[in-house]
């Protein structure tokens, strides 16, 4: 695997990434064990026949059909990449850090990786292609120092898509967020026990979250009370105007101190204001409701130093023109 790069921004830096859910991490969830929910065998046969018809690999696909891009303990997880790093400073010579991912962490993280297929149709098949991979290496794999990282695949809408959005259709919509939800129910029955999760999407991946949150989270106080942490990039979580809680979740608040649980933080990177028609940073329906905006760095709503980590192009390898945005000239 490749080096990150890590540049010190403001003398003191934070690890993005990383920073808020480790913040939350010391508070443990309470609540009990969930039961393994029990299918027949024909059941789960089919589910996984129907997964690799629809290009899973069988060695990804648990009983219950779903395929997991990241899962402990499987071979070739992305999400449990080379952390070595390169740090380079303001001024003096570049050092090397070394990190690894966590040998029994406290809690878990259920990860949704954002638009990133380059098939050729409307809705990605379950084939794990390259640019999943890369991308749950470049965003994912830092987590891995914190938690247990869960991560499935699903039927996205593609690039393509995106270009072409008249060719979408309501089945095509509902394909994406009916695999994610099938892969939380069966994490939940299957893998959880009781822990707590941080879960974690950005663009695609983060709309997809906010409904599953919405939906299966925000109502379900058993649930509800292993949420360490929900953190939405990319995505429009709204609140009323002022005001912490409301709009896209009635109980899920924003984070505002590094103690706090069981709260969201969402924001959408901007390096100008927004314009009036952009579809993040602005609500589709503006009667009351702003998106909501969380500082990464510091909950509370003050400013503090980033440390941006910027992968290698081979790291980047298989996301084309979406590896993020463009790194400064590194030595």
């Amino acid at each position: 695997m490749g080096r990150c790069r890590r540049t010190l921004i403001g003398g003191r830096g934070r690890l993005l990434t990383t920073a808020a859910a480790c913040a939350l991490i010391p508070v443990a969830a309470v609540c009990s064990p969930s039961s393994a929910a029990a299918g027949t065998t024909t059941v789960a046969t089919g589910a996984v026949r129907a997964a690799v018809t629809n290009g899973a690999a069988p060695s990804r696909t648990d009983a219950a059909g779903v395929e997991w891009l990241c899962r402990p303990g499987l071979p070739d997880d992305p999400c449990r990449a080379n952390l070595t790093t390169t740090v380079i400073p303001e001024s003096g010579p570049a050092t090397v850090a070394h990190a690894s991912s966590a040998v029994n962490p406290p809690v878990d993280c259920f990860y949704v990786y954002p638009t990133v297929s380059e098939q050729p149709g409307v809705v990605a098949n379950l084939h794990v292609d390259p640019s999943e991979t890369a991308v749950a290496r470049i965003q994912a794999s830092r987590f891995s120092q914190v938690c247990k990282v869960y991560a499935p695949v699903y039927p996205q809408l593609t690039l393509h898509a995106l270009t072409d959005r008249g060719a979408i259709t309501g089945p095509d919509i509902a394909a994406a967020y009916t695999s994610v939800q099938a892969a939380w129910m069966d994490y939940l029955a299957h893998y959880n026990r009781g822990r707590g999760v941080i879960v974690i999407g950005h663009s695609q991946g983060a709309s997809l979250l906010i409904q599953l949150l919405e939906r299966k989270v925000d109502n379900n106080p058993a649930v509800r009370s292993r949420l360490v942490s929900a953190i939405i990039l990319g995505g429009n979580v709204t609140v009323p105007v002022g005001k912490t809680v409301g709009g896209s979740f009635q109980h899920i608040p924003a984070c505002t101190t590094i103690r706090q649980f069981g709260c969201v933080i969402a924001y959408s990177s901007f390096d100008q204001m927004p314009p009036v028609d952009s579809l993040f940073g602005r609500p589709r329906s503006s009667a009351g409701l702003q998106v909501l905006c969380v500082n990464p760095g510091d909950l509370s709503g003050g400013t503090a130093p980033l440390a941006p980590y910027f992968p290698p192009r081979s790291a980047a390898k298989g996301l084309g023109g979406l590896s993020g945005i463009t790194p400064p000239k590194l030595p």
